[in-house]
């Protein structure tokens, strides 16, 4: 177990000063604080497998070894909770013509696709902890790492639509429920405002007699998760691993961006050449949750706000957050209350949540100010979102090609070889990097 110094008296953060990694509060403050990470990882991690049929233990009890494996291979020193990520919706569902899986033969293929992500992730991480990270941000540029990230988002919208159909009224309910908690609370109520919106369509539809309680009813308190083994030798789950490969580019920047995130925060820039160890040890937690039924995970930009809260940076808390997940997930009764979930809210909740998404990507563009008066960055990012919206589709013998896999193949070769043309012939249609600032960037003029 670590050994962490303890931070001034323990029980307070002085104005202006931060609970660093290698600190700590004393032992009831640390484990609070543990508690609000569990509560900020918890709506978007059980929402991973309720939208995708895993079983939903399981992939508690993967998301907390994971966060424990990322702190041994960091060596303790980035805070981080790995959680359920977002980008394996799209591959997963697309086995099931973009529902949630339904037999465990789905299941077991769609973990070869998780398991593979996740060891190519830790290759990239040695690479990277071998040569840095400067590779990366040529291969994805930010035109090309934003398209890549929204079109992932976009790519579900049909799926949104489908159960929002199914139960209208509940789905407007949840949707309006977490628009309304994200303006209306700050702090930490704001982030966790997806979590409070599936709490109150889950009540409404309660409430209507629209939730079914009689598996949670014979469910037992305590009993082992549901484990699924990874379909190494079905050819069938090898011909759907493409489509899993842009999940690695997404976690990628996500790794990256909170590694660069904490070292900001914590104003300690010597956190940056944990990149690699970063990378590899998400990677490993992919690759043991996709081994045995859990979904891939990555690091979780919740708890960076639990951490932006409370200025409380310690790893400490994390093993607490990781141990309480752990404990959870032994509850085969907190599983099958996820399960009565109806359609209504899944479908309000994802409206949202595909759709944000697609802001993530977007907001790349904006931070790093993208010239999209350049028409190799108009025709990178229109091409790719159309496949990805349209769900183009391309088989090649038992190879399947799905919309998110042909969007990212087109976003990669559109923007490197227009540029390598554009340059050639000097053209000026290349990207010429990012819009020059012009003034003072939001807020008012001073």
């Amino acid at each position: 177990m670590p050994i962490w110094s303890l931070h001034g008296d323990g029980r307070t953060v002085a104005r202006g000063a931060v609970v660093k990694p290698d600190e700590r509060l004393n032992w009831p403050g640390t484990i609070a604080i543990g508690a609000q990470h569990v509560v900020a990882m918890f709506g978007a991690t059980f929402l991973v497998p309720i939208i995708t049929g895993f079983p939903v233990s399981t992939t508690l009890l993967f998301s907390g070894l994971g966060t424990l494996v990322f702190l041994l291979i960091t060596r303790n020193k980035l805070p981080s909770y790995l959680g359920s990520s977002f980008a394996f919706i799209a591959p997963i569902t697309a086995l099931n013509g973009g529902n949630r899986l339904e037999t465990p033969e789905q299941i077991t293929q769609a973990l070869l696709g998780v398991a593979v992500a996740g060891v190519l992730l830790a290759a990239v991480g040695f690479v990277v902890q071998a040569f840095g990270t400067g590779w990366i941000e040529k291969l994805m540029p930010p035109v090309v790492a934003g398209a890549i990230v929204a079109l992932i988002g976009f790519n579900l919208a049909p799926a949104a639509w489908g159960n929002f159909q199914l139960q209208p009224e509940v789905a407007t309910v949840t949707l309006c429920a977490v628009i309304l908690f994200s303006v209306l609370f700050r702090g930490f109520l704001g982030r966790i405002s997806i979590f409070l919106g599936v709490i109150v369509g889950y009540v409404v539809a309660a409430v209507t007699g629209q939730v079914e309680f009689a598996a949670v009813e014979a469910a037992p308190w305590f009993g082992l998760p549901d484990f699924h083994l990874v379909a190494i030798g079905d050819a069938a789950a090898w011909s759907i691993v493409p489509m899993f490969l842009p999940v690695v580019l997404v976690l990628i920047a996500e790794n990256v961006g909170h590694v660069r995130g904490v070292a900001t925060m914590t104003e300690d820039p010597s956190l940056n050449k944990h990149t690699g160890r970063a990378l590899i040890a998400d990677g490993v937690a992919t690759t043991l949750a996709g081994g045995f039924g859990g979904s891939g995970t990555t690091t979780y930009g919740e708890n960076i706000g639990v951490m932006a809260a409370t200025r409380v940076y310690s790893t400490a808390a994390y093993w607490v957050a990781g141990i309480v997940a752990i404990l959870l997930a032994f509850s085969p009764k907190v599983g099958a209350v996820f399960n009565t979930i109806p359609a209504g809210v899944l479908g309000g909740v994802t409206t949202a949540l595909y759709g944000l998404i697609g802001v993530i990507g977007i907001k790349i563009w904006v931070d790093n100010r993208v010239d999209f008066s350049r028409p190799v960055n108009q025709y990178t990012v229109a091409v790719s979102f159309v496949i990805a919206i349209a769900g183009f589709a391309l088989n090649l013998g038992s190879l399947q090609f799905g919309a998110i896999v042909l969007g990212t193949i087109a976003a990669l070769v559109i923007y490197h070889a227009g540029n390598a043309i554009a340059r050639l012939r000097r053209t000026g249609a290349d990207d010429g990097g990012p819009i020059p600032a012009v003034g003072q960037l939001g807020g008012d003029p001073q």
